[in-house]
C-alpha cells in the first residue's frame, strides 16, 4: 500500500482519499511531498511515531499508548504507516464524524484484532492512557476513577458487563452514543502540541 517510491500520488489513491477525507487534491498532493521529505522510505515507523509523543511528554511514560494508537491506524499490519494509513489517521483524528470515531476507538480497545473487548482489554489500555496523565492531575480525577483499576472497573460496570464477558462493537458504539459520559472515561484527549506536530507533515 502507499506508492511509497513514487514522486506523486497515483490517480486511484488521490480519488480515495479525496472521497473519503477532508482534504482536497492540492492538499493531499503536497502533503504527499512533505510526507516523502519527512519520511524519504514513505512509510512512518512504531519508532518515529513513539518518538514523537515522547518528545512531548518527556516526563510521562507515552510509549504503550502511542504504540496501541500505531497499531489501530496500520490497517495491514505491517509495522508501518504509508501515506494512505496515515491521512486516514489524520483525518479520523482531527474532523472525523462521530460514528467513525467510535469504530476508532472500539479498534483501539481491541487489542487482539479478534472483533470483541475483554475487561483486561480495557484495563490495559486504561493503564496506558494513565500514564499519559500526570501524577498532579491524577489527583484531581473523580475518587471512583483516580486509579487504572478504579477507572477499569466503573467503565466495565456501565456496560452492565459480568468480569469474563465480551463487549462487541455493536455494544461499544451503541453504549457510547447512549451516555456521553463514557466517552470521556475510555478517550484521551491527545495535546495540541502533538496533533500540531503531526499536522506539520501536511504543510
Amino acid at each position: 500500500m502507499g506508492n511509497s517510491k513514487s514522486v506523486s500520488l497515483s490517480k486511484d489513491l488521490l480519488e480515495e482519499l479525496k472521497l473519503n477525507t477532508k482534504y482536497s487534491e492540492e492538499q493531499l498532493c503536497t502533503g504527499y511531498q512533505t510526507f516523502l521529505r519527512e519520511c524519504p522510505s514513505g512509510r512512518i515507523s512504531k519508532q518515529q511515531f513513539e518518538a514523537i509523543y515522547i518528545k512531548f511528554f518527556p516526563d510521562a511514560d507515552p510509549k504503550a499508548y502511542a504504540r496501541h494508537v500505531f497499531r489501530s491506524f496500520d490497517s495491514n499490519s505491517d509495522g508501518m504507516l504509508d501515506f494512505k494509513e496515515y491521512i486516514m489517521a489524520l483525518h479520523l483524528t482531527s474532523s472525523g464524524r462521530t460514528i467513525q470515531k467510535l469504530e476508532w476507538a472500539f479498534n483501539l480497545y481491541d487489542v487482539d484484532h479478534n472483533g470483541s473487548i475483554t475487561k483486561k482489554e480495557i484495563q490495559e489500555m486504561v493503564e496506558s492512557i494513565f500514564n499519559m496523565i500526570s501524577k498532579e492531575d491524577q489527583k484531581n480525577l473523580p475518587d471512583d476513577e483516580n486509579t487504572p483499576e478504579k477507572r477499569a472497573d466503573k467503565i466495565w460496570d456501565f456496560f452492565g458487563k459480568k468480569e469474563n464477558d465480551k463487549l462487541t462493537e455493536e455494544e461499544f458504539i451503541q453504549g457510547v452514543m447512549d451516555n456521553k459520559n463514557i466517552l470521556r472515561l475510555v478517550q484521551f484527549d491527545q495535546p495540541q502540541k502533538v496533533q500540531e506536530r503531526l499536522n506539520e507533515m501536511k504543510h
